[in-house]
Formats: C-alpha cells, sequence, structure tokens
C-alpha cells in the first residue's frame, strides 16, 4: 500500500494520523473499549477442569498474554460487527481484518514494555513476496506483566494509527530478532487513545 505520509514531513505526520483515525470505519472510544474488556476477558477466563485463573493461579508471560489480547479482541469486534470485522484466517491477513475494504485492516502489536511497541525482524526486513503487507493500521497496547506479588496487573497505554513498513528498525547485530521504532515515528504516526 502506497504510504499516505508520502512527500510530508515529520512536523506533518501528527496532522496526517489524526486525518486517518478520522477517516477510519471504527470510532477509537470503541476500539478501547473493546481493547479493555479483552484485557478484562484474559483475566476473568478460566483454565482446565479446575478452573484456574490467570493472574490469581497462573501467571505466564507477557507472549502468552499477548496471545490471548490477539484472540479476543479481533473475536470481540466480529461479535459486534460480524459483516464489517473478523480475525485473521490465513497468512496474507492482517490481526483483523475489515471485510470491506481490506486496506483498513489492523495489526495488533502488544508489549509489557511501559511506551515502546516491537516487531519481529521480519517487519524491518524486505523480502520479495512477504506474506502480509507491514504498512498499514496499527493497534498498539503496552501493559504491565505479570507477577505473583500484584493484583490484576493494568493497560498502560492504547495508541492507534499507521506506521509503514520502511518505519521499523531491525537491531543492528544479524543475530537479534526484534524490530522497533523510533521515538518520532511513534510520536508522529501512533496517536494515543487511553492511558
Amino acid at each position: 500500500m502506497a504510504s499516505p505520509y508520502i512527500g510530508l514531513n515529520h512536523d506533518q505526520w501528527q496532522k496526517k494520523t489524526d486525518e486517518l483515525i478520522a477517516d477510519f470505519p471504527l470510532s477509537m472510544d470503541e476500539l478501547v473499549e473493546v481493547v479493555k474488556l479483552s484485557w478484562d476477558g484474559v483475566f476473568a477466563s478460566r483454565i482446565g477442569k479446575k478452573g484456574y485463573r490467570i493472574g490469581k493461579d497462573l501467571f505466564p508471560k507477557p507472549q502468552i498474554v499477548a496471545f490471548i489480547l490477539h484472540e479476543l479482541i479481533p473475536r470481540e469486534l466480529q461479535a459486534r460487527h460480524p459483516a464489517l470485522w473478523r480475525g485473521e484466517e490465513s497468512a496474507v491477513d492482517k490481526d483483523i481484518v475489515y471485510i470491506p475494504d481490506r486496506t483498513m485492516s489492523i495489526e495488533i502489536k502488544t508489549s509489557s514494555h511501559k511506551a515502546k511497541i516491537y516487531g519481529n525482524r521480519s517487519y524491518a526486513q524486505t523480502g520479495d513476496a512477504p506474506k502480509k503487507d507491514k504498512s498499514g493500521y496499527y493497534l498498539a497496547i503496552n501493559f504491565e506483566a505479570l507477577t505473583k506479588k500484584a493484583t490484576q496487573p493494568v493497560l498502560r497505554r492504547i495508541r492507534f494509527g499507521w506506521i509503514d513498513h520502511s518505519d521499523w528498525r531491525g537491531q543492528i547485530k544479524a543475530t537479534g530478532q526484534q524490530a522497533n521504532l523510533s521515538a518520532e515515528v511513534e510520536r508522529g504516526k501512533l496517536r494515543v487513545l487511553f492511558e
């Protein structure tokens, strides 16, 4: 997809991000509501015959919590708007697919870091035939990691916006497995919806 930021200086990014969000086919209030509901759902769920609960009996690593959020958020949107939204079904799909116009589909990134989000190293690599387009709308969620000492961890931040494939930076070491965004990109292209 062509970047909506082509030809814009960095100081014009925030305005363009606001325009993209205003034209998006889902209100940001509803998106925040869905994320919060899904977050609470992680801790309301019971697992196994004995009904173990995350945050009370089980304390999974952030990657597991992220996986569950990745599953719950699209399902909640699909339950609310079955003709409009669905979850990923194939390798070319984003995490949340907007059925009428796939260019409005959403990739979800979560992190237990206080403020940053990360992608796999592949996000920063150019390839001949990537499985899915890495440019587009992103839902970025930061949350507190689970510990046995804490009560239910909190959502730290929810952001939404457009990230271009070229915005992702790979780790310098060839063995590095992570991609990240510059502070300038996070500030200009992701709008804070909840903090």
